[in-house]
């Protein structure tokens, strides 16, 4: 069973480490640390993946900033309460952790597979110059009756098709995990910069 919940949140990036690992809890005595990647895009924008990883897979006390790292595992969310609400925290929780000497073909690998359940209704718009975008939120199950809630965005024709779709429809989708810098309004006079994850699709399709 636990191995069919793998199956279905894959995610695999190569690309560099560019933070320190920073500590972020402990399990039946195992430590996990957070620590950023960033994996270009063919159009030279960079995305800075945050990843979750054991402290069983990597010596977490070295400086690895600068190295090429190949990772699998799956993209997590959990809800962080702040703000008197709750806000949705994604990262690439590893399974394999490896270093690299190089990036292999054109440069960095991102790529993410996800079955699931649209669990909420999805927001179909046109930007000013016409592009067409659907926004989806994909419950994804995993073991022990958990589940990952994970932002995707349909374009063109993915976005047309998306638009129809209800909640609760069973869905596959392909593509890689962006990340997207936008402004917060804390108050009338303060604002804060954050970054935005989510599943830009290439590919979806629905199952009966």
């Amino acid at each position: 069973m636990a191995d069919k919940m793998f199956e279905n949140n894959q995610v695999t990036i190569m690309g560099e480490i560019v933070s320190d690992f920073v500590y972020s809890h402990e399990v039946y005595g195992e430590g996990f640390y957070m620590v950023e990647v960033s994996v270009n895009r063919l159009s030279n924008f960079v995305d800075h993946i945050p990843v979750m990883v054991s402290e069983r897979l990597i010596n977490v006390q070295e400086n690895c900033s600068g190295q090429y790292v190949y990772i699998t595992g799956q993209f997590r969310s959990f809800n962080r309460h702040e703000e008197h609400k709750n806000r949705l925290v994604l990262s690439v929780f590893a399974r394999e952790f490896e270093l690299v000497e190089e990036l292999d073909g054109e440069g960095a690998t991102n790529q993410i597979f996800l079955d699931g359940f649209i669990c909420k209704e999805s927001v179909y718009r046109k930007t000013p110059l016409g592009r067409e975008i659907a926004d989806l939120l994909v419950a994804v199950n995993r073991s022990y009756g958990k589940s990952d809630y994970i932002p995707c965005i349909c374009w063109g024709r993915n976005a047309r098709f998306a638009a129809g779709f209800e909640v609760g429809t069973h869905v596959q989708i392909w593509g890689r995990i962006q990340s997207r810098e936008y402004v917060k309004k804390i108050s009338e006079t303060e604002v804060e910069q954050r970054v935005a994850y989510e599943v830009s699709v290439s590919k979806i399709e629905f199952l009966e």
